[in-house]
């Protein structure tokens, strides 16, 4: 049975081109809400539906995360995700990981089987490895790079991938992967593993962002939106245009999305564009790129 409830938000990256055609991505993200609807309305946890569609859009090839990744400047892949439950504030995390294919699958073994929340480098190679992760064979086969290195402005030189989902039990979930800035110097990390910057969820609004993320990490993007809602008393439309508005006023460029308790979207950016998609308050489903 379709529930009015269950909201699900996922984003791409920020930074589109105008000159590129996103008729693939749109039409795989559309693709991803509609299964993720799916599973929400059949019960399915929202931690589990933002875990699901986050290995999806990183085993895609689509996007700069997962395989569609780009190597750093020593021409290592080294990948960055995180994941958030908000009823509870379990958190697991992983930066700088080598030789696996989801990087927000080890995030979420770090939530669930150990103490910590962020794991990095060979410590979160040896953890993944342990757990029985899938590895790359082969980097240089199995990494297709969404896009070229130096293509394009500023603005394109990021990409991140990230979902929030809000389910029948009224749980909130978010998560966020990446591939990192182009270029990158070896062992650079960026908001996207780092709660409270890149990705954060309560009980009170799921977020996950994209974009240039020492900016994102210097304004703690993801939790100042939640902290400006619950202590702040704003609306989540007001968090989010405040709180993106400090990454500007940073120089910064990106966007997110955010999620409210109450079933509220927000998909704000400051870049020429973010692909994105959503599930709406009336079943509607939306994908764009600008």
């Amino acid at each position: 049975m379709a529930s009015n409830r269950v909201r699900l938000v996922l984003h791409g990256g920020a930074g589109a081109l105008p000159d590129r055609d996103y008729s693939r991505q749109i039409a795989h993200m559309r693709g991803l809400v509609e299964a993720g609807r799916d599973r929400l309305n059949g019960g399915a946890p929202a931690l589990d539906v933002v875990v699901e569609t986050i290995a999806a859009l990183e085993d895609s090839g689509l996007y700069v995360a997962g395989r569609g990744a780009s190597p750093n400047r020593a021409g290592v892949y080294e990948l960055d995700a995180s994941l958030m439950h908000g009823p509870t504030r379990r958190v697991g995390a992983v930066a700088a990981l080598r030789g696996f294919a989801s990087p927000i699958q080890a995030a979420r073994a770090v939530m669930e089987r150990t103490r910590h929340v962020l794991l990095a480098g060979e410590g979160a190679a040896a953890f993944a490895a342990d757990e029985g992760l899938e590895t790359i064979a082969d980097p240089a086969t199995w990494f297709t790079p969404a896009a070229p290195r130096g293509e394009g402005g500023a603005s394109s030189q990021t990409g991140t991938v990230g979902c929030v989902a809000l389910d029948e039990s009224g749980a909130l979930a978010a998560g966020t992967s990446t591939g990192g800035v182009f270029g990158k110097l070896p062992g650079r990390v960026g908001d996207t593993p780092i709660p409270g910057a890149g990705m954060w969820a309560d009980d009170t609004a799921a977020i996950s962002c994209t974009g240039e993320g020492e900016m994102f990490i210097r304004a703690a993007v993801g939790a100042q939106i939640a902290f400006r809602m619950r202590f702040g008393g704003q609306s989540l439309e007001a968090a989010t245009t405040a709180t993106l508005a400090e990454v500007g006023a940073l120089a910064g460029e990106g966007g997110l999305i955010a999620l409210s308790a109450a079933g509220e979207i927000a998909m704000p950016f400051n870049s020429r564009g973010m692909k994105r998609a959503w599930l709406g308050a009336g079943g509607e489903i939306g994908s764009a790129a600008f």
